[in-house]
């Protein structure tokens, strides 16, 4: 057995929401969108799964701490399942948080999912996160998937068309509809020369989209006062340096040119023309120029 789960009984249609750290999740926005729902509606942890069975320790290494008694205990990496009961909500959640695998990876989605049918759930929210050529400047597009039209509608997506190397996320999303789960799958396309983590604007664009989905008001204070500092830092670094503002106005007029196409199309990585250096030297310039203006401010 390598997942326990307390017994609970009574939950009420529930959802479950899930995202995990990795490949899926760029500026750690997924996962930092799951961590708010578990804080703003209490969540409980109910079960884990066993790590043994599914992570390298090499690459994913166990942490060390010391608890309040000053005992030195290990944090494995791994995946938990928690249930929410949030105010006024007429269903339960259930969220999923963890840590993309290493191996085994339909092994670990069909012990997830027979965890889910234990508790339940039969419809799948997973939340990712990609890096995409978009300016911080307009806000955060969201894209996805779902099996059932309503649910594209209820979320309001942009349908995805990528084909390509997937991740724990993909996978799941394709076991859950091989099992017979109401599946839907949500991303958040974070500006990729800014892609220090955590993004909590993002992350917010995340929540957002789970709140429609649910018809139900979360509460996002945190998320939106960090989103307003984090843009504000970033907005000032790149006024500050003249070829990055240069290459934000030029993703700028290009947002605003596919906005106006009738069937947008896809974005480009690489060399963005009119002379200006390509978004992986963008990005580096950025990190770069950020780290600067920490050190100068941890001197003073």
């Amino acid at each position: 057995m390598v997942m326990e789960l307390e017994e609970i009984e009574g939950l009420v249609d529930p959802v479950v929401i899930a995202a995990f750290e990795g490949w899926n999740d760029a500026a750690d926005a997924a996962s930092t969108a799951v961590d708010h729902l578990m804080r703003v509606w209490k969540a409980r942890v109910i079960g884990a799964i066993d790590p043994e069975e599914f992570y390298d320790f090499q690459v994913n290494r166990p942490m060390v701490s010391s608890d309040p008694a000053g005992h030195r205990r290990i944090t494995w990496p791994g995946t938990t399942l928690a249930i929410a009961s949030p105010p006024d909500l007429d269903r339960d959640i259930i969220l999923m948080r963890g840590i993309e695998p290493n191996m085994k990876w339909r092994q670990f989605c069909a012990e997830l999912l027979a965890a889910c049918d234990d508790l339940g759930g039969q419809l799948v929210v997973t939340l990712g996160a990609l890096l995409a050529d978009t300016p911080h400047t307009r806000p955060i597009p969201v894209s996805g998937t779902a099996t059932e039209p309503e649910l594209v509608d209820r979320l309001k997506l942009e349908q995805s068309t990528y084909e390509g190397p997937t991740g724990i996320v993909g996978v799941l999303n394709t076991t859950c509809r091989e099992q017979g789960f109401a599946t839907a799958s949500v991303w958040a396309n974070v500006p990729h020369y800014i892609s220090a983590a955590p993004n909590p604007k993002a992350a917010l664009a995340l929540v957002n989209r789970v709140e429609t989905f649910l018809h139900f008001t979360i509460d996002t204070t945190e998320l939106q006062n960090q989103s307003f500092a984090f843009d504000a830092k970033v907005s000032q670094a790149i006024a500050e340096n003249p070829q990055m503002a240069a290459y934000v106005r030029q993703l700028e007029a290009r947002d605003q040119e596919e906005s106006l196409d009738v069937e947008p199309a896809p974005a480009q990585k690489g060399n963005g023309g009119n002379g200006h250096a390509n978004g992986k030297d963008m990005e580096e310039e950025l990190q770069r120029f950020l780290r600067q203006r920490k050190d100068r401010k941890d001197d003073e």
